[in-house]
């Protein structure tokens, strides 16, 4: 009665790092996240040192972490690495309260969140040529340029 392996979340082209109870709200968190989707590795840490915002240090070190199990535990290689998915979650919700007038209390929630950031090794890329634009696609075009008439102009009698 031995329980079955996990099975591997990330492929072999890729890397993840993952933090927990970082101290700012999802949606806030997920605004920087947003900004290194789908870069690459070098150019997103970069984005991330030069950001105004407090959370992107965060990011950067899960960012930095990510890269480091990239080239370490999985051999890649750092030139060639993208984002390829920057998750982010609910977790723990601090619940305070502040006073308020008559002795009554308004709830106030502080939240926390996770995020997950998978990098992966871009494939060799093979450059492919463009077809050609075809005759109906140059037609169309030279009737959008073409310019219109003015407008007859009307005198009033006086």
């Amino acid at each position: 009665m031995s329980q079955n392996t996990n099975t591997k979340r990330t492929e072999s082209t890729e890397a993840m790092a993952y933090a927990k109870h970082i101290r700012t709200s999802p949606q806030k968190l997920n605004l920087v996240a947003q900004l290194i989707r789908g870069k690459s590795a070098e150019r997103a840490m970069t984005d991330l040192e030069f950001s105004n915002k407090r959370v992107a240090q965060h990011v950067r070190t899960v960012l930095a972490s990510a890269i480091a199990n990239a080239e370490n535990n999985h051999s890649l290689d750092i030139d060639r690495l993208i984002v390829a998915e920057a998750t982010v979650g609910k977790t723990l919700m601090m619940k305070r309260f502040k006073a308020r007038a008559r002795g009554r209390a308004a709830s106030v929630q502080k939240c926390m969140s996770n995020i997950r950031i998978i990098v992966r090794e871009k494939a060799e890329e093979v450059v492919a040529e463009k077809p050609a634009k075809t005759a109906a696609k140059a037609e169309t075009t030279a009737k959008k340029t073409t310019t219109k008439k003015p407008a007859a102009k009307t005198a009033k009698k006086a």
